[in-house]
């Protein structure tokens, strides 16, 4: 079973690929949707239909591990904040193996305010 690290928390989760439940935020076994399903805070402004980048994630180890960026992915990481080599969406980044992800400091200062995006 994929294990996703998420940092700087430094929390794993075990998930079975198409027995998790699906809140139709992101694809489906996203990092997104990973996130979400193990309550681990993800910001998803736009519900994670790749219309914003507040769930920019930074992948660590195992981008292997991990669905292959779209265009539309890749055009709307042009926008995010600390965009990096590394940068993904969860909401678009399929996990099919191991995987650590960071989310971005800003990312999460917004989340623990109590922020809601405009984005």
């Amino acid at each position: 079973m994929p294990k996703v690290t998420f940092l700087p928390e430094d929390r794993t989760v075990e998930f079975e690929p198409g027995k998790m439940p699906y809140s139709d935020h992101g694809k489906r076994n996203s990092v997104l949707d990973v996130a979400l399903g193990n309550g681990i805070d993800l910001e998803h402004a736009c519900g994670g239909s790749c219309a914003c980048t507040t769930c920019h994630v930074i992948v660590k180890e195992g981008d292997k591990n991990l669905s292959e960026a779209e265009d539309d992915e890749l055009d709307r990481l042009d926008m995010a904040a600390g965009l990096t080599l590394r940068s993904r969406l969860g909401c678009q980044a399929v996990v099919k193996g191991d995987v650590t992800v960071e989310i971005p400091a800003w990312n999460r200062n917004y989340i623990s305010e109590g922020g809601k995006s405009t984005l």
